[in-house]
């Protein structure tokens, strides 16, 4: 498959691929209705003035403000709309110093439309103060005026003071309305947005639709039907609304018979059911619908690849990707480059990789954070730690953010460099990025790989006293895998038992991991006995547990619990490895021997077992890893 995906790739014709900046939109987002500051029609009695003012239009539309200034200042004569359009094109254009250096000008002419725009570019660019300074210093405010400073305040996060500026206002119009409910059921106060939305004089659409979104959103999926039931219009994003509701309350029987009798489908529609069908596991369901869709765009085929990835099926997801780029009218966006690299990090598919990246390396998307992070999880993956540490320092420090340190930290960890992590952990605290969850649990697996027992019991302590970050089950299991693969199996045992919580399948597991390497029968039995009733169907513990039996001599024992797995009907799946050799891949099955070249490689691996065995035991140090 792998060979496959490369000649493929080859043939696509790559490298000529045009990015197109294809973006996903929630069909149940942010429902508010931007106000657009623009003259569609210039009532100027001048025509020479009209001329003018439409060309300065066009020039800033096409962002060429250096070229509308240069037609606004050759203007014997300028009215407000010339005034007005070339500012607002300046902030367009993000130069809000220039705009405002020219709405300060004493012979500006300016009006509600001027003023609007000014405080719009300053809430834009998150400088919430000189918004709202220039707003309460307008000479006169019209509606559009206060929506703008309620969306403002929204989209930087006050909704407090979006709400304040909402009750101020004298005249509201559905807008206004639909801005604040929007705000107050994505945040979670539901009950404010249902209080509102009963309050309102006149409802649209975008009103209905808002609260059948916030309801649902909000996990009361039974009362945003009741609001879609009582809708007396809808359009198609209030049933993709009604259909998400439910697929994000695992209700997909229901999700899919609304879905069958919507009287119109778009992209988002079919998408929308798509991703409800992979995020609850029903895989299946999901392909049936793909291959069903009329049309496909950049959303539906990264949901598709992102679902084989998660259904452990990486080939299929290659295979899936070069469908794709197969498409003339689809290129992959940041998604699709995080998921494929995911998809080449599981396959340890070095030279599908590389391909991908320098597809990358043509789009506006090598900057991206989380693709940086994609790659160096990619490249350490496949073994090749010197790039992965390469593309990381390329980055530019401004350029760089807690993903892509976090992701240099994980590469560390899973190749056992412990001295490297903790040397990056603390170049990172330097720099002033403060660590979260994901960096401890990267930092405590490094420790734990290359038994730094004293450093990860320092690193959990810190976590523990760090009341910003909340501790989650893989950072307990983390600390509890340091202890065990260090064989102080007793302390891993004694720390479950003083956790505050009930401990998880993963905790249970790292337990009894350690126990089957360095010893410890009763604790051993006790924790296989705690991960068969969490995971019933897991032959991994008890393949464990019978393990420990064994390397205690209690061969009834552990016949007894290999019978028991026998009798359940549950079998570990062969352990898979696989190598790249002159663009063959060679894969090798537990026990399999039919592999053309099967007796020397066997011969050579019971030459270096042997060899092994003379050397003995070596102290763990990181200076012998290269």
């Amino acid at each position: 498959m792998l060979s496959y995906f490369r000649v493929s790739i080859k043939l696509s014709h790559i490298s000529k691929i045009t990015l197109c900046n294809l973006r996903h939109h929630s069909t149940t987002g942010p429902i508010i209705t931007k106000t657009r500051i623009s003259q569609e029609r210039d009532y100027s009695p001048n025509s020479h003035i009209a001329r003018s003012n439409w060309l300065i239009t066009k020039l800033s539309r096409e962002g060429k403000i250096s070229e509308a200034r240069k037609v606004f200042d050759e203007m014997p004569e300028k009215d407000v709309i010339a005034w007005t359009t070339v500012i607002t094109g300046y902030i367009k254009c993000g130069l809000i110093e220039e705009a405002r250096r020219l709405f300060d000008r004493v012979d500006s002419k300016k009006n509600v439309v001027t003023w609007t725009a000014m405080v719009g570019g300053y809430m834009r660019l998150k400088r919430v103060i000189e918004a709202d300074q220039l707003f309460w210093e307008m000479p006169t405010k019209n509606v559009v005026s206060w929506n703008t400073m309620i969306d403002g305040y929204i989209r930087n996060g006050m909704i407090d003071m979006g709400l304040k500026i909402f009750h101020k206002m004298s005249e509201k119009n559905v807008v206004s309305w639909n801005t604040i409910i929007t705000a107050m059921a994505q945040c979670g106060r539901i009950e404010e947005a249902k209080g509102l939305f009963d309050m309102m004089p006149k409802r649209d659409v975008i009103s209905w639709t808002t609260m059948v979104a916030g309801l649902a959103r909000n996990g009361r999926v039974d009362e945003a039907r009741l609001v879609f039931d009582r809708m007396p219009e809808r359009n198609v994003v209030s049933w993709n609304a009604m259909v998400i509701g439910y697929a994000w309350n695992m209700r997909l029987d229901e999700a899919f018979d609304l879905f069958e009798r919507m009287p119109e489908r778009n992209l988002p529609s079919w998408n929308t059911m798509i991703t409800g069908f992979i995020e609850n596991g029903e895989f299946r369901r999901a392909r049936e619908l793909f291959n069903m869709m009329p049309e496909k765009n950049v959303v539906s085929w990264t949901a598709m690849i992102t679902g084989y990835v998660k259904d452990g099926q990486s080939e299929e997801a290659l295979k899936v990707f070069l469908k794709m780029l197969m498409d003339a009218m689809v290129r992959p966006n940041e998604g699709t480059y995080v998921t494929i690299l995911s998809a080449c990090s599981d396959l340890a598919g070095l030279c599908e990789g590389q391909q991908v990246h320098q597809m990358i390396s043509k789009t506006v998307y090598q900057g991206s954070t989380f693709v940086v992070s994609a790659l160096i999880n990619m490249y350490s993956k496949c073994g090749v730690l010197s790039t992965a540490r390469k593309i990381f320092d390329e980055g530019l420090l401004s350029k760089r953010d807690l993903v892509s340190w976090n992701g240099m930290i994980a590469a560390y960890a899973h190749h056992g460099h412990g001295r490297e992590a903790i040397n990056l952990f603390n170049q990172m605290q330097d720099l002033g990025f403060k660590p979260d969850g994901v960096t401890y649990v990267g930092l405590l697996s490094a420790c734990s790989h290359a038994g730094l027992v004293d450093d990860g019991r320092k690193y959990f302590n810190d976590l523990v006293k760090d009341t910003s970050i909340k501790i989650r089950e893989d950072h307990y299991a983390c600390f509890v895998n340091l202890c065990g693969r260090a064989g102080r199996v007793k302390e891993a045992y004694d720390f479950i038992e003083q956790l505050g919580c009930k401990p998880s399948a993963s905790v249970w597991g790292a337990l009894l991991a350690g126990c089957n390497v360095h010893g410890g029968l009763i604790i051993g039995k006790h924790a296989a006995k705690e991960l068969s009733e969490m995971e019933p169907e897991n032959a991994g513990s008890y393949l464990l547990l019978s393990n420990i039996y064994a390397s205690t001599g209690k061969w009834r024992d552990a016949a007894r619990v290999r019978l028991k797995m026998k009798d359940k009907g549950l079998k570990k799946q062969p352990g898979c490895s696989w190598i790249e050799v002159g663009n063959r891949v060679h894969v090798f099955v537990v026990g399999d021997k039919s592999h053309c070249q099967a007796k020397p490689i066997c011969f050579l691996l019971g030459d270096l077992h042997a060899q092994m065995k003379k050397v003995g035991p070596v102290s763990n140090n990181d200076d012998l890893v290269t």
